[in-house]
């Protein structure tokens, strides 16, 4: 799938996921974003980075899922990582109260840029549950298929024998909670839930919460090596 650029994917996910790119629904979305194309609008991210965070997290290193809403809609913002920019690019909002609640909860303080690379290549799949947006409008590709894609993908993660840490974060993620066989539930993985970081919300549950802390606490009791969230200075690639 793609309507432009090469779709970079990691070959742990292809085979898995084969069916889905094959249903009648993903050929309707794929029309749908070349209409769109074909009417002058701009696509963020990039088609070669619709599947970014698949391709920089195989799912055999997946230990924590991030769930996001769809990607950053201004230029030069979104390169498929949820809540992440490209180097260079001002953190935006909901990311400045990421990192303000990773001090509070780690004692890390913020890096001076917003590119989260360094987290998806320790396994920490930054996925959003849609994947495309128009410039300038916010939620405009909801409903056209995308979700279903990513329930998928939740439901293939949530599937593995091993210990995993989901980080459902505002009620749009949190729809995908059904998927997952969480501890609570008597299942294995750890299932976090918290408002979303946007500052209408941030201080609804999201500040406070401590995830980044209980998600290396249960790696790290289930034998797993523990996230590094500290994110370098000098932003990866």
């Amino acid at each position: 799938m793609g309507t432009g650029g090469t779709v970079k994917l990691d070959e742990s996910w292809r085979a898995p996921l084969a069916d889905e790119f094959e249903q009648p629904y993903m050929a309707a979305l794929k029309q749908f974003l070349i209409d769109e194309r074909a009417a002058g609008k701009r696509i963020f991210p990039a088609g070669s980075e619709w599947f970014r965070a698949l391709d920089l997290t195989p799912l055999e290193d997946v230990r924590v899922v991030i769930l996001g809403q769809d990607p950053y809609h201004g230029p030069g913002q979104a390169h498929g990582l949820c809540f992440s920019v490209r180097p260079g690019v001002r953190p935006p909002p909901s990311l400045v109260n990421i990192y303000k609640e990773m001090r509070s909860d780690l004692g890390i303080e913020p890096p001076g840029h917003g590119h989260l690379e360094h987290w998806a290549r320790q396994g920490v799949l930054l996925l959003n549950s849609v994947l495309t947006v128009e410039m300038a409008r916010a939620a405009s590709h909801r409903g056209r298929g995308w979700e279903r894609f990513t329930d998928a993908i939740v439901r293939l993660v949530a599937a593995q024998e091993r210990p995993i840490v989901f980080m459902l974060w505002g009620s749009y993620a949190q729809k995908k909670a059904g998927f997952i066989p969480s501890v609570e539930r008597g299942g294995r993985h750890l299932m976090l839930k918290a408002a979303h970081p946007s500052p209408l919300s941030a201080h609804s549950g999201f500040f406070g919460c401590g995830h980044f802390s209980k998600a290396n606490a249960f790696l790290a009791q289930h034998g797993r090596t523990p996230i590094d969230w500290t994110l370098p200075e000098a932003a990866d690639g």
